[in-house]
């Protein structure tokens, strides 16, 4: 398998790996458990896009905790067209047993695989992703393929709200329409955030559901983390429709950590110990209190 190195000349040497993991039962929810491998893998590499992908563990956690189908050539795609919030995935990878533990402890490590953005070198990674607005376009081949070859499986891509402000996602979204591709799933994470700012100051394309559904798209709106929520809705995509699907699930950037929550210097900052136990620590005690409330 080829491998890239990822840390550029001079840049500070990673964090040693927590010498303790946050004590968390081990039956938490998936999605707790994406964000506690977010929060260690970041401190442990000093870099993360951490509000980016803890915006969308639930997203992801909805989708490989059951809605994504099937085995082999018609197993359904899932594409990261955000790729920068790649941790999440990784992180959902390791926990279906896709990636082993020692693998994801070299995320951005010298000469791994598993680099800043997802790369088609990792078996599960079908696109090579991170050039933002064009996720989508992958997608609508992705879709087109899976007709040609008569296979029923769906594909679903994340984006992000701030990639709707380039042209090539509403090029695809234009054709995906045209050619009546339903088992195409456009997931937007919805946390009004992009690099420069909110995203509604930056470019200001709301009402999204009426924007999607003029392009002939079917819509909906979810809470981006209620998980039960999400698989309900992307559960239920019929793949035959003759109209492709969008699901705008609303997101708070940085969700699960309360210093982080929509901060925009989440979107880089790395952490510091006393700030990877604190976020730790919220994070564990929610997932304890999901676990306490199941059972009660």
């Amino acid at each position: 398998m080829p491998t890239t190195s990822f840390r550029r000349p001079g840049a500070d040497a990673p964090h040693e790996r927590p010498g303790t993991e946050p004590s968390a039962p081990a039956d938490i929810p998936l999605q707790h458990r994406i964000r506690l491998h977010i929060l260690e893998q970041s401190y442990r590499a000093r870099f993360g896009h951490i509000g980016s992908a803890l915006s969308i563990a639930d997203i992801v956690a909805a989708l490989h905790g059951g809605v994504l189908r099937g085995a082999g050539a018609d197993r359904e795609r899932f594409i990261l067209s955000k790729g920068h919030a790649v941790l999440a995935l990784y992180a959902a990878l390791h926990e279906t047993g896709r990636i082993d533990r020692a693998t994801l402890d070299t995320y951005c490590a010298d000469g791994t695989a598993l680099g800043a953005h997802p790369e088609h070198v990792l078996r599960d990674i079908d696109f090579t992703t991170g050039s933002l607005g064009h996720g989508l376009s992958y997608g609508a081949g992705s879709a087109l393929a899976a007709r040609l070859s008569g296979s029923a499986r769906r594909t679903f891509v994340l984006i992000s709200d701030a990639e709707l402000n380039e042209g090539t996602v509403w090029e695809a979204a234009m054709f995906a329409a045209h050619h009546c591709l339903g088992s195409l799933v456009a997931i937007v994470d919805v946390n009004g955030q992009q690099a420069l700012g909110p995203s509604d100051q930056v470019l200001d394309l709301e009402p999204l559901a009426p924007r999607w559904e003029s392009f002939g798209w079917l819509a909906h709106v979810v809470d981006g983390h209620d998980v039960a929520a999400l698989t309900e809705v992307l559960d239920a995509v019929d793949g035959t429709s003759a109209r492709p699907t969008v699901v705008l699930a609303r997101t708070t950037a940085g969700s699960g950590v309360s210093f982080m929550e929509d901060r925009v210097a989440w979107r880089y900052m790395p952490l510091s110990s006393e700030q990877y136990a604190t976020a730790a620590a919220e994070v564990t005690a929610a997932a304890t209190g999901a676990v306490n409330r199941r059972e009660a």
